[in-house]
Protein backbone atom coordinates (compact mmCIF):
# COMPACT_ATOMS: atom_id res chain seq x y z
CA UNK A 1 0.00 0.00 0.00
CA UNK A 2 3.07 2.60 1.17
CA UNK A 3 3.89 1.47 -2.30
CA UNK A 4 0.94 2.87 -4.08
CA UNK A 5 0.32 5.80 -1.87
CA UNK A 6 4.59 7.09 -2.93
CA UNK A 7 4.02 6.69 -6.54
CA UNK A 8 0.49 8.32 -6.69
CA UNK A 9 2.01 10.84 -4.79
CA UNK A 10 5.11 11.88 -6.46
CA UNK A 11 2.57 11.30 -9.66
CA UNK A 12 0.68 14.27 -8.33
CA UNK A 13 3.89 16.08 -7.30
CA UNK A 14 5.41 15.61 -10.90
CA UNK A 15 2.11 17.54 -12.45
CA UNK A 16 1.68 20.73 -13.28
CA UNK A 17 -1.92 20.46 -12.15
CA UNK A 18 -1.18 19.96 -8.45
CA UNK A 19 1.12 23.27 -8.66
CA UNK A 20 -1.48 25.22 -10.90
CA UNK A 21 -4.18 24.08 -8.75
CA UNK A 22 -2.74 24.73 -4.87
CA UNK A 23 -1.28 28.17 -6.35
CA UNK A 24 -4.98 28.96 -7.59
CA UNK A 25 -6.15 28.15 -4.39
CA UNK A 26 -3.59 30.11 -2.60
CA UNK A 27 -3.41 32.86 -4.31
CA UNK A 28 -7.50 33.68 -4.61
CA UNK A 29 -7.61 33.28 -0.84
CA UNK A 30 -4.81 35.48 -0.66
CA UNK A 31 -6.54 38.42 -2.95
CA UNK A 32 -9.92 38.07 -1.15
CA UNK A 33 -8.42 38.12 2.46
CA UNK A 34 -6.07 40.97 2.23
CA UNK A 35 -6.34 42.83 -1.33
CA UNK A 36 -10.38 43.15 -2.00
CA UNK A 37 -12.05 45.93 0.10
CA UNK A 38 -15.55 43.69 0.30
CA UNK A 39 -13.97 40.50 2.00
CA UNK A 40 -10.46 41.94 3.68
CA UNK A 41 -9.34 41.52 6.97
CA UNK A 42 -7.67 44.92 7.04
CA UNK A 43 -11.14 47.01 6.11
CA UNK A 44 -12.93 44.31 8.69
CA UNK A 45 -10.98 45.61 11.54
CA UNK A 46 -11.03 42.76 13.46
CA UNK A 47 -8.24 40.25 14.16
CA UNK A 48 -10.16 36.79 13.19
CA UNK A 49 -10.30 34.38 10.60
CA UNK A 50 -13.83 33.97 9.46
CA UNK A 51 -13.53 35.38 6.27
CA UNK A 52 -10.94 33.12 4.97
CA UNK A 53 -13.05 30.22 6.57
CA UNK A 54 -16.12 31.12 5.42
CA UNK A 55 -14.71 30.95 1.75
CA UNK A 56 -12.02 28.18 1.74
CA UNK A 57 -14.96 25.86 1.63
CA UNK A 58 -16.22 27.00 -1.63
CA UNK A 59 -12.70 26.94 -2.95
CA UNK A 60 -12.22 23.44 -1.87
CA UNK A 61 -15.16 22.54 -4.11
CA UNK A 62 -12.93 23.51 -6.88
CA UNK A 63 -9.56 22.34 -5.67
CA UNK A 64 -9.72 18.93 -4.20
CA UNK A 65 -11.90 17.84 -7.26
CA UNK A 66 -8.57 18.94 -9.85
CA UNK A 67 -6.57 16.94 -7.57
CA UNK A 68 -8.85 13.92 -7.69
CA UNK A 69 -9.91 13.35 -11.34
CA UNK A 70 -7.22 11.67 -12.21
CA UNK A 71 -6.93 9.63 -9.57
CA UNK A 72 -8.83 6.14 -11.54
CA UNK A 73 -9.65 8.04 -14.29
CA UNK A 74 -6.10 8.27 -15.63
CA UNK A 75 -4.95 5.02 -14.71
CA UNK A 76 -8.01 3.74 -16.70
CA UNK A 77 -7.74 5.83 -19.93
CA UNK A 78 -4.48 4.70 -19.92
CA UNK A 79 -4.73 0.98 -19.41
CA UNK A 80 -2.38 0.91 -16.28
CA UNK A 81 -5.10 -0.08 -13.95
CA UNK A 82 -4.94 -3.36 -14.85
CA UNK A 83 -1.22 -3.91 -13.81
CA UNK A 84 -1.99 -2.40 -10.71
CA UNK A 85 -4.76 -4.48 -10.02
CA UNK A 86 -2.76 -7.78 -10.61
CA UNK A 87 -0.38 -6.61 -8.13
CA UNK A 88 -0.68 -8.70 -4.52
CA UNK A 89 -2.76 -5.36 -2.97
CA UNK A 90 -6.80 -5.49 -1.93
CA UNK A 91 -8.72 -3.00 -3.55
CA UNK A 92 -9.10 -1.10 -0.38
CA UNK A 93 -5.59 -0.93 -0.01
CA UNK A 94 -5.55 0.84 -3.61
CA UNK A 95 -8.30 3.08 -3.05
CA UNK A 96 -6.86 4.21 0.95
CA UNK A 97 -2.93 4.39 -1.11
CA UNK A 98 -4.82 7.19 -3.74
CA UNK A 99 -7.14 8.81 -0.95
CA UNK A 100 -4.15 9.63 1.01
CA UNK A 101 -2.03 10.90 -1.13
CA UNK A 102 -4.60 13.55 -2.42
CA UNK A 103 -5.09 14.51 1.27
CA UNK A 104 -1.52 14.93 1.60
CA UNK A 105 -1.50 17.64 -0.97
CA UNK A 106 -5.05 19.02 0.76
CA UNK A 107 -2.14 19.26 3.80
CA UNK A 108 0.11 20.97 1.92
CA UNK A 109 -2.17 23.12 0.67
CA UNK A 110 -3.34 24.60 3.63
CA UNK A 111 -0.17 24.38 5.35
CA UNK A 112 0.84 27.78 3.60
CA UNK A 113 -2.15 29.65 5.28
CA UNK A 114 -0.71 29.22 8.53
CA UNK A 115 0.76 32.58 7.71
CA UNK A 116 -2.51 34.65 7.50
CA UNK A 117 -3.12 33.20 11.45
CA UNK A 118 0.52 34.36 12.13
CA UNK A 119 -0.36 37.65 10.35
CA UNK A 120 -3.47 38.42 12.19
CA UNK A 121 -1.89 37.27 15.62
CA UNK A 122 0.65 40.13 15.14
CA UNK A 123 -1.78 42.96 13.41
CA UNK A 124 -3.87 42.26 16.40
CA UNK A 125 -4.65 44.80 19.09
CA UNK A 126 -3.17 44.02 21.43
CA UNK A 127 -0.65 41.37 19.58
CA UNK A 128 -1.73 37.68 19.95
CA UNK A 129 -5.44 38.65 20.84
CA UNK A 130 -6.94 35.81 18.05
CA UNK A 131 -9.46 33.40 19.43
CA UNK A 132 -7.06 30.51 18.63
CA UNK A 133 -9.02 27.73 19.70
CA UNK A 134 -11.94 28.64 17.15
CA UNK A 135 -8.74 28.53 14.26
CA UNK A 136 -7.67 25.17 15.34
CA UNK A 137 -11.24 24.16 15.62
CA UNK A 138 -11.65 25.33 11.93
CA UNK A 139 -8.73 24.27 10.31
CA UNK A 140 -9.37 20.76 11.53
CA UNK A 141 -13.00 21.03 9.80
CA UNK A 142 -11.11 22.15 6.80
CA UNK A 143 -8.74 19.45 6.87
CA UNK A 144 -12.29 17.03 7.57
CA UNK A 145 -13.98 18.74 5.02
CA UNK A 146 -10.81 18.32 2.31
CA UNK A 147 -11.19 14.27 3.21
CA UNK A 148 -14.52 15.04 2.21
CA UNK A 149 -14.59 16.57 -0.75
CA UNK A 150 -11.70 13.55 -1.50
CA UNK A 151 -13.81 11.21 -0.85
CA UNK A 152 -16.25 12.32 -3.60
CA UNK A 153 -13.23 13.30 -6.13
CA UNK A 154 -12.28 9.50 -5.56
CA UNK A 155 -15.74 8.26 -6.32
CA UNK A 156 -16.08 10.23 -9.31
CA UNK A 157 -12.57 9.67 -10.78
CA UNK A 158 -13.91 5.51 -10.56
CA UNK A 159 -16.97 6.11 -12.51
CA UNK A 160 -15.13 7.15 -15.98
CA UNK A 161 -12.56 7.54 -17.69
CA UNK A 162 -12.64 11.27 -19.08
CA UNK A 163 -10.86 13.64 -16.17
CA UNK A 164 -13.28 16.28 -17.19
CA UNK A 165 -16.55 14.62 -16.27
CA UNK A 166 -14.95 13.31 -13.34
CA UNK A 167 -13.85 16.99 -12.13
CA UNK A 168 -17.53 17.99 -12.92
CA UNK A 169 -19.35 15.34 -11.02
CA UNK A 170 -17.17 15.78 -8.22
CA UNK A 171 -17.98 19.84 -8.17
CA UNK A 172 -21.61 18.89 -8.44
CA UNK A 173 -21.81 16.11 -5.62
CA UNK A 174 -19.78 18.50 -3.45
CA UNK A 175 -21.50 21.53 -3.58
CA UNK A 176 -24.54 19.43 -3.37
CA UNK A 177 -22.93 17.79 0.05
CA UNK A 178 -21.55 21.19 1.10
CA UNK A 179 -24.84 23.50 0.21
CA UNK A 180 -27.79 21.62 -1.77
CA UNK A 181 -28.95 20.52 1.50
CA UNK A 182 -29.05 23.52 3.58
CA UNK A 183 -31.59 24.44 0.47
CA UNK A 184 -33.44 21.49 0.70
CA UNK A 185 -33.89 21.81 4.40
CA UNK A 186 -35.34 25.81 3.46
CA UNK A 187 -38.16 24.52 1.62
CA UNK A 188 -39.62 22.89 4.63
CA UNK A 189 -41.06 24.27 7.67
CA UNK A 190 -39.34 24.27 10.87
CA UNK A 191 -40.03 20.49 11.68
CA UNK A 192 -38.16 16.78 11.34
CA UNK A 193 -37.78 17.06 7.53
CA UNK A 194 -35.89 19.90 8.06
CA UNK A 195 -33.89 18.58 10.83
CA UNK A 196 -32.67 16.01 8.68
CA UNK A 197 -31.79 18.03 5.89
CA UNK A 198 -29.64 20.38 8.13
CA UNK A 199 -27.87 17.60 9.62
CA UNK A 200 -27.14 15.90 6.78
CA UNK A 201 -25.53 19.35 5.37
CA UNK A 202 -21.68 19.11 5.50
CA UNK A 203 -21.79 22.84 5.87
CA UNK A 204 -23.91 22.15 9.26
CA UNK A 205 -20.88 20.38 10.95
CA UNK A 206 -18.26 22.45 9.57
CA UNK A 207 -19.85 25.83 10.84
CA UNK A 208 -19.85 23.62 14.41
CA UNK A 209 -16.75 22.83 14.40
CA UNK A 210 -15.48 26.35 13.21
CA UNK A 211 -16.76 27.75 16.81
CA UNK A 212 -13.94 25.88 18.50
CA UNK A 213 -15.56 22.69 19.80
CA UNK A 214 -14.78 19.89 18.74
CA UNK A 215 -18.33 17.14 18.94
CA UNK A 216 -17.64 13.76 18.53
CA UNK A 217 -21.16 13.89 16.53
CA UNK A 218 -19.48 15.67 14.06
CA UNK A 219 -16.60 13.86 13.83
CA UNK A 220 -18.35 10.56 13.29
CA UNK A 221 -20.54 12.53 10.65
CA UNK A 222 -17.37 13.22 8.56
CA UNK A 223 -15.42 9.85 9.63
CA UNK A 224 -19.09 7.57 8.43
CA UNK A 225 -19.41 10.74 4.70
CA UNK A 226 -15.42 9.74 3.68
CA UNK A 227 -16.29 5.87 4.19
CA UNK A 228 -19.93 6.07 2.43
CA UNK A 229 -17.93 7.11 -0.72
CA UNK A 230 -14.81 5.22 -0.46
CA UNK A 231 -17.25 2.23 0.56
CA UNK A 232 -19.08 2.80 -3.21
CA UNK A 233 -15.44 3.21 -4.57
CA UNK A 234 -14.75 -0.16 -3.53
CA UNK A 235 -18.16 -1.36 -4.96
CA UNK A 236 -17.53 0.33 -8.51
CA UNK A 237 -14.11 -1.04 -8.60
CA UNK A 238 -14.85 -4.36 -7.34
CA UNK A 239 -18.19 -4.82 -9.78
CA UNK A 240 -15.59 -3.53 -12.51
CA UNK A 241 -12.62 -6.06 -12.13
CA UNK A 242 -15.15 -8.65 -11.51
Amino acid sequence: MYAVFKRELFSLLNSMMAYITIGVFLLVSGLLLWFFPDTSILEYGYAELNGFFSLAPFLFIFLVPALTMRSFAEERREGTYVLLASRPLTDWQIILAKYFACLTLIIFALIPTLLYYYSIMQLGMPKGNIDGGAVAGSYIGLLLLGGAFAAIGIFASSLTKNQVIAFALAVFLSFIAYSGFDALGKIFAPGIPEDIFVWLSVNEHFQSMSRGVLDTRDLVYFITFMLLFLGMTKLVIGGRKW
